[in-house]
């Protein structure tokens, strides 16, 4: 029955400056009018929803204010620097600063390697890309490049 997740929302403060940065993201705009703007993450199956509030004023956390977006594996290498080309800042995340990303998530049975950063407001924003489904092998946070070498 549900194949995905199709939606999700964002509060923003100035809906046109939010347009500009996830336009950068390559993200194709779907939809707006004067208070909310859509964004397709993946063309008629996902979009990202932002709407104009005085609401993103709300402090962050990450049941209300972040979104993860999936990229393919062999992109992952290079998700910092094609950030950061974009003029995207990466920011530190589970205390493994810019330097030590991407960094491989414990959430044990899995391994997810990510790359965070924030969007004008303030709302976190993550680059994700599965690395192993279901095992049992329990580990602790660590960089990629320490994940790679210890998984050759």
């Amino acid at each position: 029955m549900i194949s995905g997740l199709y939606e999700a929302h964002l509060p923003v403060r100035n809906l046109d400056r939010s347009i500009e940065f996830y336009g950068k993201l390559d993200l194709e705009l779907a939809y707006r009018n004067d208070r909310v703007a859509f964004f397709w993450t993946e063309k008629g199956k996902s979009w990202i929803g932002l709407w104009e509030t005085d609401k993103a004023e709300l402090p962050y956390h990450p049941s209300i204010r972040h979104i993860a977006l999936r990229i393919e594996r062999e992109d992952m290498g290079t998700a910092k620097e094609w950030l950061e080309g974009k003029g995207i800042e990466i920011r530190t995340a589970f205390k493994f600063a810019r330097e030590q990303q991407p960094l491989v998530l414990d959430n044990n049975p899995h391994a997810h390697a990510a790359v965070y950063f924030e969007d004008p407001d303030g709302n976190s924003l993550e680059l994700m890309t599965p690395l192993r489904l279901d095992f049992e092998e329990a580990f602790e946070k660590m960089s990629l490049q320490e994940w790679d070498s210890r998984n050759r």
